[in-house]
C-alpha cells in the first residue's frame, strides 16, 4: 500500500464530498436517529461504494494504455466542468431522502441509513474520480483506503458536528477548489495519453 497513492485519493474525494448530497444525507439522517448507528450504516454504504468503483477503475487498466489515460482524462473533465457549474447553486439537499423513516434499534437505523446513501452515491462525483484513479494509479487498495477514508471523514463530520458545518461550509468555493483538482488531473491524464500515442 502506497501512502502517496492514499494521500491523493483523499485529497481528491474529500472537496468533492464536502457540498454533496452525502454530507447533507448524514446530516439529516442523524437528526432523525441517534448518530452511532447512522455512522455505521453511511460507512458501510461508503466502503461498498467505493470497492465498486475500485473494481470498475481496475477492470479499466486492463485496456490499452492511450485508451484508459484518454477515458481518465475524459471522466476528470467532465467532473471538473460538473463541479465548476454546480458552484452557484445552494447545496444539495437530501431532506427528502430520509423523510417518514423512523426506527429505534440500532441495526435498522443502520440499515436504514446503509440504503440511503448507497442509493444516493451511485453515479456521483467522488465514484467517477476514484474509477479514475484506480484506473490510472494501478494501486487499488491504496486507492479504495484513501476514497473511503476521505467518505469516512465527510459522514463523521456530518454525523457529529451537525447543522453548524453545513452552516459554515463555503459550498462555492468548495466546488470549484474541486473542479480545479479535477481538470489538473484530466490534464495529465491527457498528457499520458498523447505520450503514449506519441511512443
Amino acid at each position: 500500500m502506497s501512502l502517496t497513492v492514499v494521500l491523493t485519493a483523499f485529497v481528491l474525494v474529500l472537496p468533492v464530498e464536502l457540498p454533496d448530497k452525502t454530507l447533507f444525507a448524514s446530516l439529516v439522517l442523524a437528526t432523525r436517529f441517534p448518530p452511532l448507528p447512522v455512522f455505521v450504516g453511511v460507512g458501510t454504504a461508503f466502503g461498498l461504494q467505493v470497492a465498486i468503483a475500485v473494481t470498475a477503475g481496475s477492470l479499466l487498466s486492463l485496456l490499452p494504455e492511450a485508451l484508459v489515460s484518454g477515458v481518465v482524462a475524459v471522466l476528470f473533465l467532465v467532473g471538473a466542468v460538473l463541479l465548476w457549474r454546480s458552484a452557484q447553486e445552494g447545496p444539495e439537499d437530501a431532506a427528502d431522502v430520509a423523510e417518514g423513516k423512523e426506527g429505534r434499534s440500532f441495526f435498522r437505523v443502520a440499515a436504514i441509513s446503509f440504503g440511503v446513501l448507497f442509493a444516493a452515491e451511485w453515479g456521483d462525483l467522488s465514484q467517477l474520480a476514484t474509477a479514475g484513479l484506480a484506473a490510472r494509479l494501478d494501486d487499488p487498495i491504496s486507492v479504495f483506503a484513501g476514497a473511503w477514508a476521505a467518505l469516512l471523514t465527510v459522514s463523521a463530520l456530518a454525523v457529529f458536528l451537525g447543522r453548524k458545518l453545513a452552516d459554515r461550509l463555503p459550498v462555492a468555493l468548495i466546488r470549484r477548489v474541486a473542479a480545479v483538482l479535477f481538470l489538473v488531473f484530466a490534464v495529465v491524464a491527457a498528457v499520458e495519453t498523447v505520450r503514449t500515442l506519441a511512443g
